[in-house]
């Protein structure tokens, strides 16, 4: 929707709420100079957007006025903290305000049907306002957290045994009381319970339900994943069918198998992956043809072969849609017997694979190609560390022991430069974002949190998977054939927006608007700030600009590689869509091609395969987002009083966030900047003094001290004990100062999660292998580690009221039984 619309939509709410005069289109559009052509056909558009949402009504006779029925919609709610929340909804604008005590009941993420008490007024940029009439659907049935029983006597009273704080994300004010129909845990183990009853207006923050699993207590190890895992309900076990089909398949390939196979053993082909890698599934074979060209051969295990449509393991592997990669486990998609077995493209022995073999020239184009089901013999388990070793370092004893690959790998090398530059020329967008990459002990503790380095290998497997998805998307594109891709879409014009003027602020000026803005005037905002201090802020900020990837069945390309057409085709041991990309490769080389009702089928079906693909990606990425911020602050526990060096990474109103150089970010927040009375300036992103001018903006170098760690919550708090000095004289940033006013104090904890759930973008097109793979006073003195921040009445007496709510929610409950 255009902003040249939006705003003639409020020019035209404003005229006909302020006169008396009957419009029609006509008339209105000479009142407000909107009498030509493209500004009428315009105008026309906005009418009718208006009409639809129920702004405005148009008579029989074409006369336009305002519209004043209440109407009910349908959406999903989202619940803040402190108890009122916003429906979304495809039929109107802005989402509908839910005040306090308007949910009836509803939870975080419900389809709900809403009734709308007061309508949007889009001339002054207001939403509409409702109250849930009735909750359709309930997006959360189970809940994971630690169990507190009650006494016997509250036992007796309530005809519950204990409460559940959940752990799930935006539940932290609700509690789940326990009835006494399912499992009876003791104190401090974690649970799931089964949702039987849901809050009401009354008791807007407590459900009830059975426990239906123990899963451990929170101290052993381990608990925690398992908890994460739960929490998100990812299953991380097999069923005793799915493992007896798994059983099934064979540990070796017979003669039956190589059918309709092209041979590739002659190849010499390698495999490179990290050295704690064991679900091996892509090879590469190079060579050079007499016309200078590249030969790439990329191999990928034909896990389709084995996991026929239908079966127990197909539909497990629907149902999980991926594998999920923790600090210290995979819950893989498919049974190792498989993942580890005959799909893993193990050295020295023949597996089966289906290969994409594409000449390149020197420009990087893939000038012929051929997609078949084949069959490899690797030759070579190579890692990361060595082959980086061979190419970057010159090692000279790994060279001689690799002799047979070295000319090969350098050939490689070679080729992934010409690919990454023919990548860069065209505008796809490297956002190069660090990773962290977490080492923990046996019991699961951190011990360190190192930043992944990617050197030649990494990215030249990066490249050779990128052309490999690239040929096999346009193959099926040009065939005009049902198939499934892998798209990213336009950003969003007023994320985008945000983006440019945040870049401003650093003295970068953007060549493209939000609307027409392309990859390749995004890759030189990055170009230009490369090796600054707010680098990779800038980045960071940018990745949450974008849309998310996801799966389509249209080819409308992917923006941020700058490709026309792209799927995902090279890892169908750990994502179901690579699965399905090569059982379709499968189909139409076996059959002829389909008509128009068989076709419109096969589109439906794909349709809900990339549809749940995508839910199960997104619910995979917040599982492990999830466990590196539980084991950041971990690791963190007992770094409390000891200073850091790092920048600021994000300013808000209620402070500002510091990342450290390993990764881990935590708040310092506004009550704590003490030397001045701060003002945050939302335009500029920037925290100003009242007195001393001194500024704080993304980007710049702090030294903090760890005042505060609670794993609970995710939180990590600091304090600055030392940063660069910076004094903003600027005029206009004073005056938007005395504009915003003070920032705001409240949202101590849970703004560092929230903040990074809500606004984090997932990264895509370049797949990186773990996808595979002093003044200052302190606050009081707190117990060790137990996250407490020294406001021990104040909570207490919030902990209270809350006890009396929960004590009258619970009797009611045991009287209706």
């Amino acid at each position: 929707m255009s902003r040249k619309i939006n705003y003639m939509k409020k020019e035209l709410l404003a005229e006909l709420a302020d006169s008396s005069k009957k419009y029609t289109a006509q008339t209105l559009s000479q009142a407000l100079s909107y009498d030509q052509a493209d500004d009428f056909a315009d105008l026309v558009k906005a009418i009718a957007q208006l009409e639809q949402v129920g702004e405005i009504a148009i008579t029989s006779n074409g006369t336009l006025s305002l519209k004043q029925n209440k109407r009910y919609y349908t959406g999903v709610f989202t619940q803040n903290a402190r108890g009122f929340g916003f429906v979304k909804t495809d039929e109107l604008e802005k989402d509908i305000f839910i005040g306090k005590g308007k949910t009836n009941g509803a939870l975080q993420n419900d389809e709900v049907k809403v009734k709308v008490t007061k309508e949007a007024h889009l001339a002054n940029d207001k939403s509409a306002e409702g109250e849930i009439a009735e909750v359709l659907v309930r997006h959360t049935t189970r809940l994971t957290g630690e169990f507190t029983p009650f006494n016997d006597q509250d036992k007796v009273d309530t005809g519950f045994i204990g409460s559940v704080k959940p752990q799930n994300h935006g539940y932290d004010n609700l509690t789940a009381l326990v009835k006494p129909d399912g499992l009876h845990p003791v104190e401090g183990e974690i649970v799931v319970v089964d949702l039987v009853d849901y809050p009401d207006d009354q008791h807007p923050f407590a459900v009830a339900g059975n426990v239906i699993q123990q899963i451990g207590h929170k101290d052993e190890p381990g608990v925690d994943i398992l908890a994460i895992l739960n929490m998100f309900e990812i299953p991380h076990e097999f069923s005793e069918e799915v493992l007896a089909h798994a059983n099934e398949v064979p540990e070796s390939i017979s003669n039956n198998d190589l059918q309709g196979r092209k041979d590739h053993r002659d190849l010499l082909t390698i495999t490179i992956d990290g050295a704690d890698a064991k679900d091996l599934d892509d090879a590469i074979s190079l060579s050079i043809l007499p016309n200078g060209h590249y030969q790439l051969g990329v191999h990928i295990a034909d896990v389709s072969y084995y996991v026929t449509e239908g079966s127990p393991m197909d539909k497990e592997a629907y149902e999980r849609g991926t594998s999920v990669y923790l600090t210290d486990r995979v819950v893989p998609m498919l049974p190792q017997r498989l993942s580890n077995g005959i799909c893993s493209l193990h050295p020295n022995v023949d597996r089966l694979t289906m290969s994409a073999i594409m000449e390149i020239d020197h420009n990087g184009g893939v000038i012929n190609y051929d997609i078949h089901p084949s069959i490899i013999h690797s030759d070579y388990r190579m890692t990361y560390n060595d082959v980086n070793a061979i190419i970057t370092d010159k090692d000279q004893a790994l060279r001689e022991k690799y002799s047979e690959i070295t000319d090969m790998l350098e050939n490689m090398a070679s080729l992934h430069e010409i690919l990454y530059n023919k990548r860069v020329s065209r505008g796809a967008i490297d956002f190069d974002s660090r990773e962290a990459k977490i080492l923990v002990d046996d019991e699961g503790h951190p011990t360190a949190i190192e930043v992944r380095e990617r050197g030649v290998g990494e990215q030249m497997i990066e490249s050779f998977m990128l052309s490999a998805n690239e040929t096999v998307a346009g193959h099926f594109t040009k065939k005009v054939l049902p198939f499934i891709y892998r798209v990213h879409e336009q950003p969003d014009e007023d994320r985008m927006q945000s983006f440019l003027e945040f870049v401003t602020a650093f003295g970068i000026v953007a060549k493209g608007t939000k609307s027409s803005i392309r990859p390749k005037d995004i890759q030189d905002i990055l170009r230009e700030v490369e090796g600054e201090t707010f680098q990779p802020v800038v980045a960071m900020m940018l990745l949450r600009s974008m849309k998310q990837a996801h799966y389509d069945i249209e080819p409308i390309g992917h923006y941020g590689l700058a490709a026309e057409d792209y799927t995902h085709f090279t890892s169908p041991i750990r994502r179901y869509p690579d699965l399905i990309v090569h059982r379709l490769i499968h189909f139409y080389e076996d059959h002829a091609r389909p008509n128009a009702e068989k076709q419109e089928k096969m589109k439906i079906k794909l349709s809900d395969i990339a549809e749940h693909s995508s839910k199960m990606e997104r619910r995979s990425v917040d599982a492990e987002r999830e466990t590196d911020s539980l084991k950041k602050t971990e690791f963190m526990l007992d770094k409390i009083g000891m200073e850091f060096e790092g920048i600021i990474s994000s300013v808000t109103g209620f402070g500002l966030f510091v990342e450290l150089p390993n990764t881990v970010e935590g708040l310092v927040h506004i009550s704590m900047l003490k030397d001045d009375y701060y003002n945050f300036v939302a335009s500029h992103l920037v925290m100003i003094g009242e007195r001393t001018g001194k500024t704080y903006r993304i980007g710049d170098k702090v030294t903090v001290k760890v005042i505060d760690v609670n794993t609970d919550t995710r939180d990590i708090d600091f304090i600055i004990v030392k940063s660069e000095d910076n004094v903003e004289s600027s005029a206009l940033l004073r005056q938007n100062t005395r504009k915003g006013g003070r920032g705001n104090n409240k949202g101590r904890k849970g703004n560092n999660r929230s903040r990074r759930r809500q606004q984090e973008k997932q990264k895509d097109g370049s797949p990186k292998r773990s996808e595979k793979s002093a003044s200052d006073k302190p606050y009081k003195k707190k117990q060790k580690h137990t996250g407490k921040t020294g406001h021990k009445k104040k909570k207490s007496n919030k902990k209270n009221k809350k006890a009396n709510q929960k004590r009258s929610f619970v009797i009611r409950q045991s009287k209706r039984k």
